[in-house]
């Protein structure tokens, strides 16, 4: 299924600048060709239920895009999304932000397979995927940041990925209305530092993003 990429560019511009991210053409024009091969490979790899390109511009990219403005106020260098899937928010964030190094982490072979054609296809050199379940993953090096957009609840990604976080390295949980319920299952070791709320364009219903720290 095509889309007008002109149409999709003067969308993406105005839905990014909503969000507080002002994005450069070259930057813009990744990100739709990230789109198209989401589009080409969903066919045969189900990376998503979403199949209408438009929803998936509001509900994939600039969804992810929300991250945006945080990360630009961030001093982080090293970004661990846990459970990527289809590479989101990972791609385009690491689109966005060239000079920092995401890892996507997935136990799925065929989303693995996509993410790495993906990275090689856009050229992105700060992109490193792995194909691996979370509790099996010990790198080298920890994370300054472990984002979910869509991985599990509160207290399974922490539980299932604090052995991954730096020592002062931050939870990001991006989620929809805010999960008073998860929350009250968090651990007292941790506490949430900030919560952000936002209205994705061309979306109905809420969005927030937790930044969670160990006390």
């Amino acid at each position: 299924m095509e889309f007008d990429r002109t149409e999709f560019t003067e969308i993406l511009t105005k839905g990014s600048r909503e969000l507080g991210a002002e994005l450069e053409p070259k930057v813009l024009e990744c990100l739709l060709d990230y789109l198209t091969l989401f589009i080409k490979w969903n066919k045969a790899y189900n990376l998503s239920a979403i199949r209408n390109p438009h929803e998936m511009l509001y509900k994939h990219l600039l969804d992810s895009l929300t991250m945006v403005p945080q990360l630009l106020s961030s001093s982080a260098d090293t970004i661990l999304d846990v459970g990527t899937g289809g590479g989101l928010p990972g791609i385009p964030l690491a689109i966005v932000f060239p000079d920092r190094r995401f890892t996507l982490l997935d136990s799925a072979g065929k989303k693995t397979r996509f993410l790495l054609q993906t990275a090689h296809t856009l050229g992105l050199k700060n992109v490193i995927v792995e194909n691996r379940r979370v509790e099996t993953f010990e790198p080298e090096k920890k994370f300054d940041i472990i984002v979910s957009r869509a991985f599990a609840s509160i207290h399974d990604m922490i539980s299932g990925c604090k052995h991954l976080l730096s020592l002062r390295g931050e939870f990001w949980a991006m989620k929809g209305v805010f999960p008073q319920d998860e929350l009250s299952e968090l651990e007292t070791c941790y506490k949430v530092d900030s919560c952000s709320t936002f209205q994705v364009p061309g979306n109905i219903g809420e969005r927030c993003l937790l930044v969670i720290k160990a006390t």
